[in-house]
């Protein structure tokens, strides 16, 4: 029960008590596992396409380019911290007048501070890092070793310093160019002028918390005259913060309400899915969805933007086809064969498995269900060849009515107890490297309700740590995964080449990152 002042809190929030109370009791009750059938395979619901077929592709998107309302929409809210886990550690644990770094890694079984300080030029950072530290510490370089190696990661990561850990990822230096540094943000800037323009405009959506807003700003405003001269193109960038309507509670390890000292419910952001909603605000015929951290230096980008290009031309084949059988369907002037062309396209391009039934249903029945599967949101998704990396991969799933439909599903979704759902876990070719082009606008260039393709049930349960307490949390169907559960999907193999994110600092040592 909630008293009258956790009601008003709720409302101040924008959410509906009985959401709230739906939360507590899928909380108490636990989460559903995805019902996996089998893995997405080439030529079982992953489309591999030769030089001359991704060329057509390729030349549609640029026939049709112009004539698109384009967004490139880059989930960039992310905390930098995680980035540098094991540098707070070696801050904590290393003791630089008693050890060296090699007898600390291995002390610790760290081989990334080995890795981190053998390269520590190569850093784009290094030399804003270095002029720091001398401003403050004229006599840095006479400092014995350990110290040194202390004082820089300090001056990296502290408020006193460049203070990195408060940084999101997408304002860090990403890497190194002759005459200048440049911040992951600005690179996505850059790379959406290759395949996310129209008419020499381009424009950038970023999702960002509250407190990093006016950074972004503040590197638009630096970088945008000389960026929009060299690439002959005119940025129209947005920013949205993730709506506190989104918010979720969470219960202690009693399934009680964890509440904040003051007595207050506590709201946790409830993961990426809650970005759904900024998604949805938006109106564009072609939405690109790309992560801040997963960018390359520039020669590398040019060489991987035609792959976002062929993932464009699918959807717009695709969509072009969808639109034409609806319009028909309108007009009713059908035949059987007519019927048959869109089921089988639906089986087989859309990977919308058809009833049983259907070729016993009604004139009428067969008009509408067809409407029914092609009315919806598509995405056409790239897939990489399974590297081993953690996260979510392509999968046939069956939902709670015995429907299959193809879906993107992260490994927190999958009961490995049973050792079926295991073996098909196994038998995955593929990986998630979340690049996707999606089509929100029906057959009447109306946008579509996105918040009416959710599989509520694909939420999360995690279990955190607030305050030194131990608690249930719960994130919303994460944006790729039970958020878009309902829109027809298309997986497309892509090059290993376009998944590069910087998951630790060290991955910004890796050659797309740094430049030749």
């Amino acid at each position: 029960m909630f008293s009258d002042k956790d009601i008003e809190q709720i409302k101040n929030k924008g959410i509906d008590l009985a959401d709230v109370n739906a939360q507590v009791s899928r909380l108490k009750n636990g989460m559903s596992f995805s019902d996996l059938v089998a893995a997405a395979t080439k030529g079982k619901g992953i489309e591999q396409y030769d030089d001359k077929e991704a060329q057509e592709f390729i030349d549609l998107y640029d026939t049709r380019q112009n004539g698109l309302s384009i967004v490139k929409f880059v989930p960039a809210s992310g905390a930098a911290t995680r980035m540098f886990k094991f540098l707070f550690q070696f801050l904590q644990n290393f003791k630089p007048l008693k050890e060296s770094i090699k007898k600390y890694a291995e002390r610790k079984n760290d081989n990334l501070i080995e890795i981190f300080f053998n390269n520590l030029e190569q850093f784009p950072f290094y030399d804003a890092v270095i002029s720091t530290i001398q401003k403050s510490n004229p006599d840095f370089e006479n400092l014995p070793e350990g110290e040194k190696q202390v004082q820089f990661v300090k001056t990296m990561l502290d408020q006193n310093g460049l203070n990195y850990s408060f940084l999101p990822k997408g304002l860090l230096p990403f890497h190194k160019y002759t005459e200048q540094v440049k911040t992951a943000y600005e690179e996505h800037l850059f790379e959406s002028t290759l395949y996310a323009s129209s008419n020499g405009k381009s424009n950038l959506h970023f999702t960002v918390s509250e407190k990093h807003h006016l950074y972004f700003k503040k590197e638009l405003s630096a970088v945008r005259e000389e960026l929009e001269s060299s690439t002959n193109t005119k940025f129209n960038v947005s920013y949205s913060y993730q709506k506190e309507a989104t918010e979720t509670v969470a219960l202690t390890l009693k399934d009680k309400v964890f509440r904040n000292e003051d007595g207050s419910i506590l709201f946790r952001p409830a993961g990426h899915g809650a970005l759904l909603e900024n998604l949805n605000d938006l109106n564009n015929d072609i939405i690109f969805i790309k992560n801040i951290d997963n960018i390359v230096v520039s020669d590398r980008n040019i060489a991987v933007s035609n792959y976002k290009k062929l993932l464009a031309g699918v959807l717009i084949e695709a969509q072009e086809k969808v639109f034409l059988y609806l319009k028909k369907l309108d007009e009713g002037n059908l035949d059987d064969t007519d019927f048959k062309v869109m089921a089988l396209f639906l089986r087989y391009r859309l990977n919308v498995p058809i009833s049983v039934d259907f070729e016993g249903f009604s004139f009428e029945e067969k008009t509408e269900y067809l409407k029914q599967k092609l009315n919806r949101p598509i995405r056409v998704c790239g897939m990489v060849k399974n590297q081993g990396e953690p996260g979510g991969g392509p999968f046939w799933v069956k939902d709670n009515d015995g429907n299959i439909s193809l879906q993107i599903v992260e490994f927190a979704q999958i009961n490995f107890g049973k050792r079926d759902q295991q073996g098909i876990v196994y038998k995955a070719t593929h990986f998630n490297p979340t690049d996707l082009v999606c089509g929100v606008k029906n057959y009447k260039g109306e946008k579509f309700d996105l918040t009416q393709f959710v599989d509520p049930e694909a939420a999360f349960i995690t279990t955190k740590t607030q305050n030194g307490v131990d608690i249930q949390a719960l994130e919303l169907p994460g944006l790729w995964n039970g958020s878009m559960a309902y829109w027809n999907s298309i997986f497309v193999e892509v090059p290993l080449d376009t998944f590069n994110p910087v998951k630790t600092v060290n991955d910004l040592l890796k050659p797309v990152h740094q430049v030749s």
